[in-house]
């Protein structure tokens, strides 16, 4: 069985995202806290939803939304940084989700030409 690089990126970037919200809600930053846990987590479970689209188009249809989810989450994880609101170190995390970003745009482009 091959492995899926785009759905462990994104359920381990999921994973990171939880955590970074509970330091966020433990320094009491609520509101961006919630939105980076909504869009952040959301890559991953559209990631997964697609996997299973009924057809071509739907899978491009989940990939994409799973990119802009992506794109979201990279607003607040910059927000965080530049804002310096919170005490917390967003470096990784924007790693992970400017690679994922990258792996959905690439896999959107390709399933799109193939369609």
């Amino acid at each position: 069985m091959r492995t899926n690089a785009v759905l462990i990126k994104s359920f381990n970037f999921a994973l990171r995202i939880i955590k970074l919200s509970r330091k966020l809600q433990q320094q009491r930053e609520f509101v961006i806290s919630n939105q980076l846990l909504r869009a952040g987590t959301s890559v991953g479970a559209q990631v997964e939803e697609a996997q299973a689209g009924q057809s071509r188009r739907d899978f491009i249809a989940k990939i994409s939304i799973a990119s802009k989810e992506a794109r979201e989450a990279r607003y607040w994880l910059r927000l965080l940084k530049e804002s310096g609101i919170a005490e917390v170190d967003t470096d990784e995390e924007l790693e992970d989700v400017e690679e994922l970003i990258r792996i959905l745009t690439a896999i959107v482009k390709t399933a799109s030409r193939t369609q």
